[in-house]
């Protein structure tokens, strides 16, 4: 590993100052990542800023009903809060899924968000990466990619996003809260990742120096029944082929509100829009979903190694929204919303 200056920042606005002032900078949370792709030689930071005791790790009810979620807050303790898994159990069960329980209670919030992808081109020097050094090229593209995108890639790139949880953030219409030197903001989970199109060297919309200090967990998407779902070659913790959150809300025998989001699909969280428009106002059956969910599906563009994705895909969420739903066939009598 290349040495590196190291700064341990108390409060969010010592981290902020301490990354502005130290060129090649940046965050150290639960270090689950980082560490790693510093092993490997991916990342070279000059300097990291720890920000792992920043008062950053509690999680709050807010008058609306909404969750506030500190960016140090620890995976395990996230998935095992008593408002999540009784209000937003999607989140919990995407946690759960995510990794070991070792992982889990290192593991942060923000940490967790700001994953690279695992693609091993990415990983690996001596392959061109356009992610790890722009207009290298992608060896993903003519080489083993079993486990890449269906939407969303370009020529530049076309790895997936590691994270089960920020899928299941993008179903309940989570925020993410930033803190820079221009103040703080609020974004969209959803917003918060890009496409690769021609800069797949940047993951997100974070700018320079911004720190992730809080998730919140909107009030409208309390209570609603929800789910996780995730497939992946192995059943000990592995990253997704591919996953779906739904979160749903039947009302008067329709569709009231809808909610999808595949994993492991994409450059970033997959919202089904498509999916969603299909589905509100239509009764819950089994028939209504399955279009639903061709709907969207009919908009991947599986590669060579990986078009299996697409079924995958197809059954998970089938089988998410009908079990959230009730679903049953056309003329089979009233429906749930269990």
């Amino acid at each position: 590993m290349k040495p590196c200056a190291y700064v341990r920042a108390s409060t969010v606005e010592e981290a902020t100052a301490a990354y502005a002032g130290h060129s090649g900078a940046q965050y150290l949370g639960g270090g689950t990542n980082l560490v790693d792709l510093m092993k490997l030689g991916v990342s070279t930071p000059d300097t990291l800023v720890d920000i792992s005791r920043l008062p950053l790790d509690g999680v709050a009810e807010c008058d609306d009903g909404a969750l506030r979620i500190g960016a140090t807050v620890r995976n395990s303790d996230l998935a095992a809060h008593p408002l999540v898994r009784a209000r937003w159990p999607v989140v919990s069960q995407a946690l759960l899924a995510g990794a070991s329980g070792q992982l889990r209670n290192v593991a942060t919030t923000g940490g967790n968000l700001l994953q690279r992808t695992r693609c091993p081109y990415f990983q690996d020097l001596t392959k061109p990466c356009n992610k790890r050094q722009p207009g290298s090229g992608c060896a993903a593209l003519d080489g083993v990619h079993r486990d890449h995108a269906i939407f969303g890639h370009s020529r530049r790139c076309i790895a997936t996003h590691p994270s089960d949880l920020a899928v299941a953030l993008v179903a309940v219409d989570a925020t993410v809260e930033l803190h820079g030197g221009d103040g703080v903001r609020t974004v969209p989970v959803e917003e918060f990742y890009r496409l690769p199109g021609e800069r797949p060297e940047q993951d997100t919309i974070i700018r320079p120096g911004e720190l992730i200090t809080a998730v919140t967990l909107p009030a409208h998407s309390a209570g609603l029944p929800s789910a996780y779902r995730k497939a992946r070659d192995r059943a000990s913790y592995a990253f997704a082929l591919a996953s779906a959150a739904a979160v749903v809300d039947v009302q008067g025998g329709r569709v009231h509100h809808a909610a999808l989001a595949f994993g492991g699909v994409a450059h970033r969280p997959w919202r089904a829009r498509h999916a969603e428009n299909w589905l509100i106002g239509a009764p819950p059956t089994a028939d209504a979903i399955a279009r639903a969910v061709d709907a969207e599906l009919a908009r991947a563009e599986p590669l060579g190694d990986n078009a299996f994705k697409v079924d995958l895909a197809r059954g998970l969420a089938r089988d998410l929204l009908t079990r959230l739903t009730g679903a049953r066939p056309p003329g089979a009598g009233g429906h749930g919303a269990g």
